[in-house]
Formats: C-alpha cells, sequence, structure tokens
C-alpha cells in the first residue's frame, strides 16, 4: 500500500537534493523500522538546527543547513512548537514550515492537523 498524506491522500516526493527520508528516497515515509517516525516534511531553519543540536541531534554534521528540505522526526518537530510557546527565548522561527502534501500521516499520531496547518507553505492539493 502506497503512503499517504495528512489529507489521506498520495504522498508526494519531498526532496531528491538533499536526499531524504528515512529510508533516503525522497519521500517522508514511515516504515516499520523507522521508530523515530521522521514523517513531517520541513524546510530546516538555522533556528531550528541550533534548537536540534541542543537537544543532541546535530543535523549539520551531516551538512544540512538553513534552507534544506528534510524529514523531521514528528517528536522533534512538536518539542520546537512546544518550546516556542514556553516562553524561554525560543519563537516561532525555531519551528520549521511544513509542506502538508509531502507529511506522511504518521506525524498526526504525535502532531495535530491544526498544528501542522499553522505552519505550512502549502495546501491540499
Amino acid at each position: 500500500m502506497a503512503s499517504l498524506n495528512v489529507f489521506r491522500k498520495p504522498l508526494y516526493l519531498h526532496s531528491t537534493q538533499p536526499m531524504t527520508g528515512f529510508t533516503r528516497n525522497g519521500y517522508c515515509e514511515v516504515p516499520p523500522s523507522d521508530s523515530g517516525n521522521h514523517s513531517v516534511a520541513a524546510v530546516l531553519s538555522d533556528e531550528f538546527l541550533d534548537y536540534s543540536a541542543s537537544q543532541g541531534n546535530d543535523l549539520r554534521s551531516i551538512g544540512l543547513k538553513g534552507g534544506c528540505k528534510w524529514c523531521v522526526c514528528a517528536t522533534r518537530w512538536k518539542e520546537a512548537l512546544v518550546a516556542s510557546k514556553g516562553g524561554k527565548g525560543v519563537g516561532e522561527e525555531v519551528v520549521p514550515k511544513v509542506y502538508l502534501n509531502m507529511t506522511n500521516e504518521k506525524a498526526l499520531e504525535k502532531i495535530s492537523l491544526e498544528d501542522l496547518k499553522r505552519f505550512a507553505v502549502d495546501k491540499e492539493v
């Protein structure tokens, strides 16, 4: 069965430059072996990269930089969202923008569609 996006439609390709996805096929698929739920089709910001590094996952160490498209763990994306609301000097710019049509429906296990839509750069197609 083909992977579905958050609208329960076929999942769109997210990025091949850099090649992303848990299986490195360009899609934010979540196979059973992906315990991290790399389902969120994000555009990385420098603020998110700093935040992720501060949480122990330095994505710059694998060559990523601000502006790269990457399949982000749903939990890390949600942590950034919660941090942005926590009043600890972390603003909303830490939360990566998302492509809804490229975000796997498995993201909805951790994140509400409403929260994803707040940071969306696309609409349902």
